[in-house]
């Protein structure tokens, strides 16, 4: 299960490196989220990745077996202020490509 983990948070990062160096805005958007996505995947498995344990620690039971919270918690976090800031940067990409007319980083077509 770790590695499939570690798998998906490389290839995620990579897919929202090589987005964030397209010329495009919503390339860009797209790449910071994917790269925020990772992010909270890793932080999510530093948390430890536990199947087929209970989630309440019973009379005698082991503490070793169950997931640390605090990982779970800022990941959760993370999700909701991630998506607002999509939102946001979705706006600033309307707004600056009805002004523009481009949605270019640079603000410049391809001269082609």
């Amino acid at each position: 299960m770790e590695l499939v983990l570690s798998i998906a948070i490389g290839v995620m990062t990579g897919c929202g490196v090589w987005l964030i160096l397209r010329p495009r805005t919503y390339q860009v958007i797209i790449g910071l989220s994917l790269l925020s996505y990772a992010v909270n995947l890793f932080i999510f498995g530093v948390g430890g990745v536990k199947t087929n344990v209970p989630p309440i620690l019973e009379d005698g039971g082991n503490i070793a077996s169950l997931a640390d919270p605090v990982p779970q918690a800022l990941v959760l976090t993370a999700i909701v202020i991630g998506f607002a800031t999509t939102a946001l940067f979705l706006v600033v990409l309307l707004a600056s490509r009805g002004l523009t007319g481009s949605d270019h980083v640079d603000g410049r077509d391809d001269p082609r």
